[in-house]
């Protein structure tokens, strides 16, 4: 019998690690992503990560405008509600950050996290330390308003980061652009809207969509993606639970079927804890109204925990 042992990775050095709940749908067109900090804090996310010896506070939930669920106005649906959750995430995350604590961002949808990653580069700046952003995600959520059949901003915000929306997004964090392009790297992607295709190929945003994973498997997509690190990378992952095939994670808004199984999921959350380098974190998209008894959240919880170095056997370094 082959006992499991389990090991523990140091994500930049921070030992420290702070929840922060963003409990608002804001941004997207279903209503129940508002949930979704509860819901995976009775998954019991707090002492999952715990149990990899970090020191855990939970921040508590942000408080931010209620959802009007009203049409879209001048191409956006409820710009200034998502604009005053944006400032108050990236306040949040940049503070933790300061000092020298990991955050979270408990979605929420993923909107907020025009905040979040404009805090991190903020951050990288001041620090003068390289970024590169994981966008574990469906959708490429590159649109712009001219392009959007909805309006719905949680399908923006990668080009928000890029610079590319309204002024009260593209700012925060006082530069603009946020982000570059070639900064991020898209994974699992296999949804885009038509008029979005065409401006993701002109701005060179490296996708690695379904295709390529089914062609060329999940451990040279994640070799491709993590290329080009080092020690001064601060590296960000935005992780939208709708990334994962909906056979297993049932539980948000939009659903695209054909995503990574549970098993390749869990190795590329296992090759982004090898590199160590990991500074901060996005859990988005979770709808418990949606969901199988809570479901969906455990298997969230579970892939974090690999995020935090959580693995069936103690890893040797392998010689190429």
């Amino acid at each position: 019998m082959t006992t499991q042992v389990t090991t523990q990775v140091t994500t930049q050095g921070i030992r420290r690690v702070s929840l922060i709940g963003a409990p608002t749908d804001i941004g997207a067109n279903d209503r129940g992503a508002s949930m979704g900090p509860e819901a995976l804090r009775v998954a019991g996310l707090q002492s999952a990560l715990a149990n990899r010896g970090l020191e855990i506070f939970d921040r508590g939930n942000l408080n931010g405008p209620r959802n009007p669920d009203l049409p879209r106005v001048d191409g956006y649906r409820h710009l200034a509600e998502v604009t005053e959750w944006n400032l108050k995430v990236h306040d949040a995350v940049f503070a933790e950050l300061s000092a020298n604590c990991m955050p979270v961002l408990l979605g929420g949808d993923h909107c907020l996290s025009i905040g979040s990653i404009s805090a991190v580069a903020r951050h990288c700046r001041e620090k003068n330390k390289k970024l590169r952003v994981l966008w574990l995600d469906a959708h490429a959520d590159f649109n712009i308003s001219e392009l959007s059949p909805t309006g719905n901003i949680h399908g923006m915000p990668v080009a928000c980061l890029c610079g590319y929306g309204p002024a009260e997004l593209t700012s925060i964090g006082g530069h603009t652009p946020a982000v570059r392009p070639s900064w991020i790297r898209e994974i699992g992607i296999r949804s885009v809207d038509p008029g979005e295709k065409r401006f993701v190929h002109d701005h060179h945003l490296e996708v690695f969509d379904m295709r390529y994973i089914d062609e060329m498997g999940v451990r040279q997509t994640m070799q491709a993606a993590l290329e080009g690190l080092d020690g001064d990378t601060h590296l960000h992952v935005s992780f939208d639970v709708d990334f994962l095939d909906p056979e297993i994670a049932p539980g948000v808004g939009t659903t695209v079927p054909g995503g990574p199984t549970y098993r390749e999921a869990q190795l590329c959350m296992e090759m982004i804890a090898d590199t160590g380098l990991m500074g901060s974190l996005d859990i988005m998209e979770l709808n418990p109204a949606m969901d199988i008894h809570n479901k969906t959240a455990k298997v969230a919880v579970d892939l974090v925990e690999s995020l935090f170095g959580k693995s069936t056997l103690v890893r040797r370094e392998r010689s190429n």
